[in-house]
């Protein structure tokens, strides 16, 4: 008896677009940045690079977009990680620790690519910059509390807050491109932060 012919399901507008961001993230993860286009999206999602053309018109736009997800989600991720800790050096601490950690390295590399991908890519340039202010925010927010409760002393909140995120930057890409990882330094970041605070010099360690 022949069988009879499978039907097609046909997904949604949401579910196809839906569908291609999560395959751009993915690639983007593995790949980096750069290997999202039409046709690596379409080639894992299975389709032809005119149908995610349909869905995303401007491939620098969903790259922006890309990049933008994977970014949020790691922020959050270490936002939620700070909240459990009842004081603003605790925050600080589990903060340096966890943007410090090794594990972060394939966030890294798609930031890498985010900051030289954006001097052509507007969209992504104007996320880069967004995601950049969102961090600096947390950390304000961090040297505000302590501040105000007495824990250590800030001179310039945001422009301290700016020095973190670059020092971490920073420390993190030559990390993620040299593969090369070493806690001394890390060290180094808990005590240069610890010293701009008036803190002992292993109080964020």
């Amino acid at each position: 008896m022949a069988s009879s012919p499978q039907r097609t399901v046909r997904k949604s507008a949401a579910e196809r677009s839906a569908e291609i961001r999560d395959a751009a993230r993915a690639i983007a993860r593995a790949d980096g940045l750069v290997g999202v286009t039409l046709r690596s999206v379409g080639a894992r999602v299975g389709v032809v690079p005119a149908l995610v053309a349909h869905y995303e018109p401007s491939t620098e736009a969903l790259v922006a977009e890309t990049f933008r997800a994977i970014a949020s989600a790691e922020l959050d991720e270490v936002v939620a990680v700070t909240q459990r800790e009842g004081s603003a050096v605790g925050r600080l601490r589990a903060l340096l620790a966890t943007t410090l950690d090794p594990a972060r390295d394939p966030v890294t590399a798609v930031w890498v690519d985010a900051w030289s991908l954006g001097r052509r890519n507007e969209p992504l340039a104007g996320a880069v910059h967004e995601l950049g202010g969102r961090w600096e925010s947390v950390v304000a927010g961090i040297l505000e509390q302590g501040a105000a409760a007495g824990e250590f002393t800030v001179a310039d909140r945001d422009g301290l807050a700016w020095l973190v995120v670059a020092i971490v930057d920073g420390l993190n890409a030559q990390s993620a491109v040299h593969d090369r990882h070493d806690a001394a330094r890390a060290r180094l970041v808990q005590r240069a932060v610890a010293r701009e605070l008036g803190l002992p010099p292993t109080a964020l360690a």
